[in-house]
């Protein structure tokens, strides 16, 4: 019985290892105040995401990777703010609050 369970809790824990990526759909905007990146690397803000992950947004055919630098936004409904770059990469600067999908 002990076996059956430790084999149950180890199955578990290798599949939500393997769907680790969680996706979710929201509004994204975009800011900016703050530090540049000098690397020249995309960055975005996120509530929950940890530092340094790497983000994929898509919005409109359109994919970025960024890096969580900063926590936001906190504004009810947003999901992540984008840097200027990342939001100028993805398209989205003439509509300002785009529905984007982030994994």
């Amino acid at each position: 019985m002990r076996a059956q369970y430790v084999l149950f809790c180890l199955a578990t824990f290798s599949l939500s290892a393997i769907s680790g990526a969680h996706a979710e759909s929201g509004l994204a905007s975009y800011y900016g105040y703050g530090k540049a990146s000098k690397s020249g690397e995309l960055t975005c803000a996120h509530r929950t995401r940890p530092f340094g992950s790497v983000l994929r947004v898509s919005y409109s055919g359109r994919t970025i990777q960024c890096r969580v630098n900063d926590r936001g936004p906190f504004i009810r409904g947003r999901i992540v703010d984008l840097s200027i770059p990342a939001a100028r990469a993805l398209g989205m600067m003439s509509a300002g609050v785009v529905r984007v999908s982030v994994e």
